[in-house]
């Protein structure tokens, strides 16, 4: 039997090049991701959408991990207060498209990577593109910095049963969670926030951010990702906060609402 086992590996290596089992040794050494892992990984697709503090993390890591098909959405461009935190980008790319920068910095880290990159604002005037992009992906990262884009985004996930990575950070205060339509017991996003609730959007331009945090946050998000398409446990119906001055972290169990006006029935 072991015999067996260590053949029928051999065959799989042999399906990578050199180059690749040595970039990926060290995710093929847990037992947890192993070969057949790997082969996962790169032939996932993840959609992430903003590709500013907390998309320039979790792409890196994605695409360092080796996910053979990354998304990005953006319609903004590069400038000189986003290089305080947006670590994908650099002077070099100032008034790029962010999703041309970041594309860019991503076939430097790992050129096996197809990086898909849409210059466009997330919005209903794009529904039925993002309901393609969505339909199109293993798993969805919120990289987003408003509440409207958020509940959008969320809503066509359940819509599709498509998983949903959010994170969000602002100053010194962070937070994640996943949605995932496909249990039947998961929350969505809009049964911790109603669609109808009303928040003023706080920008970081006037309120700050402290760097690390979405480096934080982004890299948690590639964190779930990576859990969602390995078949790991995710953070399904939780909710992780974080204060960042204190580095304290406090964990919520969500539940899902019957009467949600998104996912309830």
């Amino acid at each position: 039997m072991r015999r067996l086992v260590f053949y029928v590996k051999r065959i799989k290596i042999a399906r990578m090049n050199d180059n690749q089992l040595l970039r990926h040794a060290r995710h093929i050494a847990l037992p947890e991701i192993d070969i057949e892992g790997v082969e996962k990984l790169f032939d996932a697709h993840v959609l992430i959408i903003g590709a500013g503090g907390l998309g320039a993390p979790a792409a890196l890591y994605l695409a360092a991990s080796g996910v053979g098909q990354i998304t990005l959405v953006d319609d903004d461009v590069v400038e000189l207060s986003n290089l305080q935190r947006q670590i994908i980008h650099s002077t070099q790319t100032l008034g790029m498209s962010k999703v041309a920068s970041a594309q860019r910095a991503l076939h430097a880290v790992n050129p096996d990577v197809c990086v898909h990159a849409v210059n466009k604002r997330v919005g209903t005037s794009m529904l039925s593109e993002l309901t393609d992009l969505i339909a199109r992906a293993d798993v969805v990262l919120d990289c987003s910095d408003n509440f409207a884009t958020r509940q959008l985004i969320n809503r066509v996930c359940v819509q599709q049963k498509t998983p949903l990575v959010s994170g969000a950070a602002i100053r010194f205060d962070g937070q994640l969670s996943v949605y995932d339509a496909r249990d039947a017991d998961s929350p969505c996003y809009a049964c911790l926030f109603a669609p109808d609730t009303v928040f003023a959007d706080e920008a970081c331009a006037t309120l700050g951010v402290f760097a690390p945090l979405v480096g934080i946050i982004g890299a948690m998000q590639a964190a779930q990702a990576l859990n969602v398409l390995l078949g790991m446990p995710a953070l399904v119906g939780q909710l992780l906060t974080l204060d960042a001055r204190t580095m304290q972290w406090h964990r919520v169990g969500l539940s899902r609402r019957m009467d949600c006006s998104v996912c309830g029935v």
